[in-house]
């Protein structure tokens, strides 16, 4: 077939790369985003990176606030004429009326080597759990979450010092790769089923995902760190009161969970279930973040100050 004519479904930041790659290579005839939402103090109405992208690009743009049920917005896709649609992180289910409308189905972006890590934070996921490899899957869309047959995929191996925020960067960067693969070899890609005995889940953070948990081992508190780098972040308890921790690396030491070791120009040294953990720099809440050693001064850390301890409710 000719270069087939592409409907773009996504939202974020991390869509951009994606968008940016199929325009070049593929007529888009139109961009589907996530409607505006305030945004600050003053909650300004504020258009997702990729509506605001398509905005200067002048491409067709759609932001309904619901899909189901929504037959303007099937009509609209229907007439752009998109032999096929692409999702990247757009943030909505997308019922079966909708999948039936390109004539070659839509394929998804999906930033993990499905079928593990199905679901909305397979990037964070893969980190917290200390996997080593990830990847892209290029997967044709059905009904399910994240369950549909793989057309394309491809490892990336995980760097030990990257946070989501670098994963997520290299992750943009495959799939923008793989994406324009795949539809250069529409329609010869063989879809394979997933085996459905791998699947893992990867479901959305939430705020308590960030919490420490220092009963784990310090590779364990480690991982966790680099997965909630971008949010909700790293969070101890002192008396009570919240900190954001940043730069957390494993480091040597020994005692109970969540006691301070050692203070130094290195930061804290706090013991883990197993381990230590080095501590950089500290964020009170309200105020900007600081050295570490600076923190524990001001706050009357020394060793042997213990940080709160924290556990998930029982599921």
């Amino acid at each position: 077939m000719s270069a087939p004519r592409v409907a773009f479904f996504g939202s974020p930041a991390f869509a951009l790369p994606v968008l940016e790659a199929i325009r070049e290579r593929f007529a888009v005839v139109l961009v589907v985003a996530q409607p505006d939402k305030p945004v600050g103090r003053g909650l300004k109405l504020t258009p997702p990176p990729v509506a605001a992208r398509a905005a200067e690009l002048r491409l067709p743009l759609a932001q309904p606030t619901k899909l189901r049920g929504n037959a303007a917005f099937g009509a609209r896709l229907r007439e752009s004429g998109a032999d096929v649609a692409v999702t990247c992180a757009y943030g909505k289910i997308l019922p079966a009326s909708l999948l039936a409308v390109p004539p070659h189905g839509f394929l998804n972006t999906h930033t993990s080597l499905l079928p593990a890590y199905r679901g909305a934070a397979p990037i964070q996921w893969a980190l917290i759990r200390g996997e080593t490899v990830t990847g892209t899957t290029i997967m044709q869309t059905d009904v399910g979450m994240d369950t549909g047959p793989i057309l394309l995929q491809q490892e990336l191996p995980i760097a030990p010092e990257w946070t989501s925020i670098e994963l997520a960067g290299a992750l943009s960067a495959q799939a923008a790769r793989l994406i324009v693969e795949a539809l250069s070899r529409l329609p010869g890609l063989t879809p394979m089923p997933q085996d459905e005995s791998r699947a893992t889940h990867a479901p959305m953070l939430v705020k308590e995902d960030g919490f420490v948990r220092w009963g784990d081992t310090a590779r364990a508190v480690v991982n966790r760190y680099r997965g909630v780098a971008a949010w909700p972040q790293t969070t101890a308890f002192l008396n009570g009161a919240r900190l954001k921790l940043l730069g957390l690396g494993v480091t040597d030491g020994q005692g109970r969970p969540g006691e301070v070791l050692r203070v130094d120009p290195g930061g804290l040294a706090v013991a883990c279930g197993e381990g230590a953990v080095r501590v950089e720099t500290v964020q009170p809440e309200a105020r900007k973040p600081q050295p570490a050693q600076v923190w524990a001064q001001g706050a009357g850390v020394t060793p042997g100050t213990r940080f709160d301890l924290w556990e998930p409710a029982p599921a």
